[in-house]
C-alpha cells in the first residue's frame, strides 16, 4: 500500500481488521441467542394447558385463590399421573387476543401466586408431589397488582415452596423471565427445555434500564447469559431438555413426551429420598448460587 515516506500502516490495518473479526463474531453470537430469544417466544409454541392435554388425562383443574378472584395467567390442578396423583401448576398464555387478554398474556397479578401457594399447600397435606411449568415474561408490573402485594405475594410462593415436604420438579417450557418466572422455580429438579430462556429481567426491560434504550435488547440478551446452555453453565438449573427436530412449536406431543420422561425419572429420584433430605438438598442447591471464588477464596 503506498504511503507517505515514514508512514507505517501495518499494525493499525491488523489492529482494525482483529477489531472487525470480534465485531462479526459478536453479530453471530448475539443472532445465535436472540434465535432461541425468538423460538421461546414463539406464538404457536405448546403452553402449560398444551402439556397437560397430551401429559394428563382427566386434569382437574382447581380455581380461586380464596382472598381475592381466580387469575386466569396461572392454570393448576390435580393429575393422575404414571399411578400417582400430582399438582400440577403452570402459566398460561392465550392463542389468540380474547384469551391472551384473559390470561393477561402470561403475567400473573399477586391472585395468581396466592393460587399457586394454595394448590402446593393442598399438594403438602395430602403428600402430592408438585409439578410446576414456567413461561411467562414476568409477573404483571401494573398499579392494582402492586396495591394488591405483587412482591409480597412472590416472596411467599418462594416461601412456600422452600418449605414443602413434597418432591417438586420445575420445567421452563419457553419464556422465563422476572420474577414471574423465578416465583414457580424454587424446586428440588429444575429442568429447561433446549430453545427456552430464564432470566431476572427481559432484555428488553434490561437495555431500558442501563442503556435508557429498549433497542439494545440484543446486547442486554448477549450479557444476561439467559438461554437454556447459558444457565445450565451457569449451574442454575439441573438439566437441559431436548426438543423435537425444529422447536417445541413444530410437535407437541413429541415435546410432552421428552417433558413426561424427565419428569418421571426426576420423581423417581426425589420420592427415593427422605423428606427432611430433600428439604436439606433444596436448601444447599440454592444457596449455592451465586457462589464464586477469586484468589482461593470463597465469596457471596
Amino acid at each position: 500500500m503506498p504511503t507517505l515516506p515514514g508512514v507505517h500502516l501495518k499494525d493499525e490495518i491488523a489492529k482494525i481488521t482483529h477489531r472487525l473479526r470480534e465485531l462479526g463474531l459478536s453479530r453471530q453470537v448475539d443472532r445465535a441467542v436472540w434465535d432461541k430469544i425468538e423460538l421461546a417466544r414463539h406464538a404457536e409454541r405448546p403452553y402449560t394447558l398444551d402439556y397437560i392435554h397430551h401429559m394428563f388425562p382427566g386434569f382437574i383443574e382447581l380455581a380461586g385463590d380464596r382472598c381475592f378472584a381466580d387469575d386466569a395467567a396461572i392454570v393448576g390442578g390435580l393429575a393422575a399421573y404414571m399411578g400417582r396423583t400430582i399438582m400440577v401448576i403452570g402459566h398460561q398464555k392465550g392463542r389468540d387476543l380474547a384469551a391472551r387478554t384473559r390470561r393477561n398474556f402470561g403475567m400473573p397479578r399477586p391472585e395468581g401466586y396466592r393460587k399457586a401457594q394454595r394448590l402446593m399447600l393442598l399438594a403438602n397435606k395430602f403428600g402430592i408431589p408438585v409439578f410446576t411449568m414456567i413461561d411467562t415474561p414476568g409477573a404483571y408490573p401494573g398499579v392494582a397488582a402492586e396495591e394488591r402485594g405483587q412482591a409480597g405475594a412472590i416472596s411467599a410462593t418462594l416461601l412456600c415452596m422452600a418449605r414443602l415436604d413434597v418432591p417438586i420438579v420445575a420445567v421452563i417450557i419457553g419464556e422465563g423471565g422476572s420474577g414471574g418466572a423465578l416465583a414457580l422455580g424454587l424446586a428440588d429438579r429444575v429442568l429447561m427445555l433446549e430453545n427456552s430462556i430464564y432470566s431476572v429481567i427481559s432484555p428488553e426491560s434490561c437495555a431500558a434500564i442501563l442503556w435508557k434504550d429498549s433497542g439494545e435488547a440484543h446486547l442486554a440478551a448477549q450479557t444476561l447469559k439467559l438461554t437454556s446452555s447459558q444457565v445450565a453453565e451457569l449451574e442454575v438449573i439441573d438439566a437441559v431438555l431436548p426438543e423435537p427436530r425444529g422447536g417445541a412449536h413444530r410437535d407437541h406431543a413429541g415435546a410432552a413426551h421428552i417433558v413426561k420422561e424427565a419428569l418421571e425419572d426426576n420423581l423417581r429420584q426425589l420420592e427415593a429420598l427422605h423428606p427432611q433430605k430433600r428439604k436439606q438438598e433444596r436448601f444447599a442447591k440454592f444457596r449455592r448460587m451465586g457462589i464464586w471464588r477469586e484468589n482461593g477464596l470463597t465469596l457471596f
